[in-house]
C-alpha cells in the first residue's frame, strides 16, 4: 500500500486522491531536507557501525580469555541491550546535561563544557555515543560465538613456530570468526541506517535538525506534516537503497572471507 499511495497526492487524511506518477520520486531528490537527512543518516550509521565492531570484538576477545568473574562482565556488558531507549534516554540525557559539564570543567576543556545534545556540531556524537553504549553488546555475543568454536590446537600450534599475539589474531582468529565479522557488519549497517529511537528520544531531530534521520523525517513529515505519499516515495527509495547496500556488503564480505 505504501508503494501505491508513493504514486499520488494523498495526505493521509484527505477522502480522495489521484494519481501523479513519479513526480513525489523526482521531488524527493531535490529536497534539501532528504538529502540533509541523508547525509546525516549515513554518516552516522558508518561510523557507528565500525566504533561497535571495534569495541565489541575487543570486548569478546577479552571475555573469551581466562579472565577471573568472566560470566558476571558478560552480564554486565550485555545489560545496556535489554534497557528501553527511553530509560537510555532518560540516563544519558541527565549524564549530558550534569556530569558532561562537570567532567570537561574538570579537564580545564572550556569550549566543551556545553550539554552536547543542544550543540549543532556535537549533537550527532552524542548519539553515537549512546548508540554504541547501548549496541555493543549484541554484537559482542555474537564475537564469542564465534570465538568459542576456534579449536586451541591451533593456538598450541601457532606457539610451538613461535607466532605472537598479533600473528595469532591476523592469522588464525579473525579468519576463523570472518563469517560472524560478515554478520555483525550487515546487521549493524542495517540497523544503524534506520536509527529512529536514539534520535527521537535524545533530540528529537534538533538541534535545527541536523540530526534528523531518514527515518524520523519519514515519520515525523508523513505522519504529522500531510506529507503521506510524498515520504511513502521517500520510504520505498530508502528501502531499496538499505537492501542495495546489504546486498554488496554480503558479497564483498563473503568474497573477502573466501580469501581469508
Amino acid at each position: 500500500m505504501g508503494i501505491f499511495y508513493s504514486f499520488t497526492d494523498w495526505n493521509g487524511l484527505k477522502p480522495t486522491y489521484k494519481m501523479v506518477g513519479f513526480i513525489n520520486y523526482l521531488n524527493v531528490f531535490k529536497d534539501k531536507d532528504v538529502l540533509d537527512a541523508y547525509l546525516f543518516t549515513f554518516k552516522f550509521a558508518i561510523l557507528t557501525t565500525v566504533i561497535v565492531n571495534v569495541v565489541s570484538l575487543c570486548i569478546a576477545l577479552a571475555l573469551n580469555s581466562n579472565i577471573k568473574l568472566k560470566n558476571f562482565f558478560k552480564g554486565l556488558y550485555f545489560m545496556p541491550y535489554i534497557l528501553s531507549m527511553l530509560i537510555v534516554a532518560y540516563i544519558f540525557n541527565y549524564f549530558f546535561a550534569n556530569f558532561w559539564i562537570d567532567i570537561m570543567g574538570y579537564l580545564g576543556i572550556e569550549k566543551w563544557m556545553v550539554n552536547p545534545l543542544g550543540n549543532e556540531k556535537g549533537a550527532w556524537l552524542a548519539i553515537v555515543f549512546v548508540t554504541v553504549w547501548q549496541s555493543a553488546a549484541f554484537n559482542t555475543v555474537l564475537y564469542l560465538a564465534g570465538l568459542q568454536t576456534i579449536s586451541e590446537d591451533l593456538y598450541e600450534a601457532s606457539a610451538l613456530d613461535g607466532a605472537n599475539k598479533w600473528k595469532e589474531f591476523w592469522g588464525i582468529t579473525f579468519p576463523m570468526i570472518a563469517p560472524f565479522f560478515t554478520i555483525n557488519m550487515v546487521l549493524s549497517l542495517k540497523g544503524f541506517l534506520q536509527v529512529f529511537d536514539q534520535v527521537l528520544a535524545l533530540t528529537g531531530g534538533g538541534p535545527f535538525g541536523v540530526t534528523r534521520s531518514i527515518a524520523l523525517l519519514i515519520y515525523k513529515n508523513g505522519f504529522s506534516g500531510n506529507e503521506f505519499a510524498y515520504q511513502s516515495a521517500n520510504a520505498v527509495i530508502y528501502f531499496v537503497v538499505i537492501v542495495a547496500i546489504s546486498l554488496i556488503q554480503l558479497r564483498y564480505l563473503q568474497k573477502r572471507e573466501m580469501n581469508l
